[in-house]
Parts: structure tokens; C-alpha cells; sequence
């Protein structure tokens, strides 16, 4: 409890935060919402930001004569992969992350175009307990981004170092 300055009255604060290591669920898949409508002017400033001169993200009327895609230009995959990873934050890590130990297993099964809606998903796939670190563990998650068909556009096994829940 604290004491709201502007009325003087007491009120209950909840903090968002991501989970401690106590908290994650081996087998759980937790869903992140809001989903988020990629634009072209994501893919371009990204994909400029990054230096990455693909013409397959950047040149419209080239893309439009390549065959696979329908002429149309592909959004940048490590956007796609940030933006799944982005999406898990605020209830999987916020504030209880330590670190990104790696990435493996990528792979990006469909494209994804401007104009698609990208959900993320992710499964907690392990954790154990740091050896080296007390008050950490290691979680291991998946990390699944789906179109707005519901088709898988981005995977990613990912190695996190967590916090433990403080003792008080």
C-alpha cells in the first residue's frame, strides 16, 4: 500500500514485470497480444537501420519481376525475429532479465509481407538453476511468430539468463 500523493488516500500498486525464474513453466505456452501490423515503413527503416541492402526488402520494382513471391518485397527476417522476441517482453522478461545467452534452431518456414499482423508465442522449453550465478537460472524458450492466418512465419530456441524471485 502507498499513499496516493494528488488525494492523499491510499491505493494498490502493481508494477509490470516479467516473470521470475520461480515462475516460468516447463510445457507452458504463453501467448503474447497485442499482435503488431508490420508496416513498409517498418521494413525499410529497419532494414536501412541495419545497413542490409537486399533488394528483396528494398527495391519494389525489382521484387516485382523475382518469382516466389507474388512481386512483392519481403519484410527483413531479423525484423521478424526481433519483433516476435519484442513481443514476449513485457510478460515474459521485463526487468527480470540478466542476459540473451544465444539464439539457435532459427528458421523462418513462410515470408512475411507488409501489411501482415505477427502474433508471437512462446513455450518455455526448460530451466535449471545457474551453477556459477546464485540468484539466476537459466530458461530456455521457444519463440513462434504467426501471421494473421495463423501460419508460423518465425521460430527461434532462445537461452536466457533470469533473476530469482528476491528474498525478503
Amino acid at each position: 500500500m502507498s499513499t496516493e500523493p494528488a488525494t492523499g488516500q491510499m491505493t494498490n500498486r502493481v508494477v509490470q514485470r516479467g516473470l521470475w525464474f520461480e515462475e516460468f513453466a516447463e510445457g507452458t505456452l504463453y501467448e503474447h497480444r497485442p499482435g503488431r501490423t508490420v508496416t513498409e515503413a517498418d521494413n525499410v527503416l529497419f532494414t536501412t537501420l541495419t545497413m542490409n541492402t537486399q533488394a528483396l526488402h528494398l527495391d519494389a520494382a525489382w521484387s516485382a519481376t523475382q518469382p516466389g513471391f507474388g512481386g512483392q518485397r519481403l519484410v527483413n527476417s531479423m525484423f521478424t525475429l526481433s519483433t516476435i522476441v519484442g513481443l514476449s517482453v513485457s510478460q515474459l522478461t521485463q526487468g527480470t532479465l540478466v542476459a540473451n545467452l544465444g539464439f539457435s534452431d532459427i528458421a523462418f518456414p513462410a515470408p512475411l509481407f507488409a501489411g501482415d499482423t505477427i502474433y508471437a508465442e512462446t513455450e518455455c522449453t526448460g530451466k535449471r538453476e545457474s551453477r556459477s550465478r546464485p540468484g539466476e537460472g537459466v530458461v530456455s524458450l521457444l519463440h513462434i511468430g504467426r501471421n494473421q492466418d495463423g501460419v508460423v512465419v518465425a521460430r527461434a530456441a532462445r537461452a536466457t539468463l533470469v533473476r530469482r524471485r528476491p528474498v525478503d
